[in-house]
């Protein structure tokens, strides 16, 4: 499966975006589109372990099957389920890939998700990406995900996403990143840094910090799987600024969001 990702600024654009999808030929099960569920600002935020996200594991056991009747659009079809989204609050899920993907980007995984998903769902989800969909869904921005089962089709996803007035993740990205720019260049020169020239470097190792994987984890806890996707950077003084002050970042939405 190849994972094409959009960014929408009304439901309605991405409701439109569904309905293209499914004239090109992707089957519902392979679309869904996240969403704040303001309806549900107030949901609970429970820990099932110790280690878990906030509600992914009981959100995770009743995604299947709950009606949400015509609120998600008839070719969205009736499963949905409201996830406590660390970093945003409730999230409204139309299907199990957005469950899926929540899930992996907890502690949940792959025997519990094999209860209730296909594998094949899960596999190739852009789960490091979940910082930007975070962002962009606090802005009260949709996300539509869809997994082509080929180039062709991915290609064609795409079009019809852009065609519908999708941002790319990538421009979701850079407007992420110029939301916290300031901040961080205020912080980055208070500690005696240069910015302009170590920006780059300090910026990957503050997106590092954002994966999944290493959640929670100091720099030298981490520094093995830094040193597997970010060799080249990754003991640069600035990646290790970058990748420290990024986890305080994400340390203090995920608070925000349970106050």
């Amino acid at each position: 499966m190849k994972p094409i990702v959009g960014v929408f600024k009304s439901r309605s654009k991405a409701e439109q975006a569904v309905q293209q999808l499914r004239t090109i030929g992707l089957e519902r099960e392979r679309i869904d589109l996240l969403s704040p569920d303001a309806e549900r600002r107030k949901v609970e935020a429970v820990r099932t372990t110790d280690t878990e996200e906030p509600g992914i594991g009981r959100a995770l056991g009743g995604v299947v099957g709950v009606s949400v009747g015509g609120a998600v659009g008839a070719e969205l079809g009736a499963a949905a389920a409201s996830l406590f989204f660390p970093g945003v609050g409730p999230v409204l899920a139309t299907g199990i890939i957005g469950a899926a993907l929540l899930g992996l980007g907890g502690a949940v995984g792959g025997a519990k998700l094999g209860k209730t998903l296909d594998e094949s769902m899960t596999e190739g989800l852009p789960i490091d990406e979940l910082y930007v969909y975070k962002d962009a869904l606090r802005k009260g921005r949709c996300v539509l995900i869809a997994l082509a089962k080929d180039d062709a089709q991915a290609e064609s996803t795409r079009v019809a996403m852009k065609d519908a007035g999708a941002d790319s993740i990538d421009s979701a990205r850079e407007d992420w990143w110029l939301g916290i720019r300031r901040d961080e260049e205020e912080h980055y020169k208070s500690q005696g840094g240069d910015f302009r020239s170590d920006e780059a470097i300090y910026r990957c190792g503050f997106e590092a910090a954002q994966r999944p994987a290493v959640r929670g984890r100091t720099y030298k806890e981490a520094l093995d799987d830094l040193r597997v996707r970010n060799s080249e950077v990754c003991e640069e003084p600035s990646f290790k600024r970058g990748y420290e002050r990024g986890q305080s970042y994400r340390q203090s939405i995920d608070e925000e969001s349970r106050k």
